[in-house]
């Protein structure tokens, strides 16, 4: 078990180890959630998209230097699927 220290200010940083298990990367976001007895659970916060934000790429908004082919297309869908596309 882990024991980190308080600063004056009331922060605690999280050692890399922890983030690593956690799957948090630099400029991600942390989610506490407050438990029964003083506890509290920490998970890494995972970007979640609206049915608007999809509708945006499609509206002109999003400009591409050339339009993307089917096989980039499938490879993104993939990797969106798997958890493994990098932060907005």
């Amino acid at each position: 078990m882990a024991s980190l220290a308080v600063t004056v200010k009331g922060q605690v940083t999280l050692k890399r180890d922890l983030l690593q298990h956690l799957g948090i990367k630099p400029g991600e976001r942390v989610e506490f959630e407050k438990l029964p007895g003083g506890e509290l659970r920490v998970r890494a916060m995972r970007p979640s998209g609206t049915i608007d934000s999809f509708f945006h790429a499609l509206d002109g908004k999003v400009k591409l230097q050339k339009p993307l082919t089917i096989e980039e297309m499938n490879e993104i869908a993939a990797a969106g699927w798997a958890g493994q596309l990098d932060g907005e």
